[in-house]
């Protein structure tokens, strides 16, 4: 939902008056709070996306363990930093 917040420069108007009045009813509308509220907020994967992520993961665990039965590299045991 988009909030349009509009202000028009009157008679003998200073630029800094046009602007504190546009911060003050950008404030007013709630703009500022909505956006501060969902700056943090991800969205939840899909089924779909994390169905595919899994199948993936899988896929390179399955070509890791060949990989080493082959002894092209060795396994890899220890905490990694």
């Amino acid at each position: 939902m988009a909030t349009n917040v509009q202000v028009e420069k009157n008679n003998n108007e200073s630029s800094a008056n046009v602007i504190r009045r546009f911060t003050k009813r950008v404030q007013g509308a709630g703009i500022v709070q909505k956006v501060r509220k969902g700056r943090y907020f991800s969205r939840a994967k899909s089924s779909n996306v994390q169905r595919e992520a899994k199948l993936k993961k899988l896929d390179k665990r399955v070509e890791y363990e060949k990989q080493i039965k082959l002894g092209k590299i060795q396994e890899f045991r220890g905490r990694r930093r």
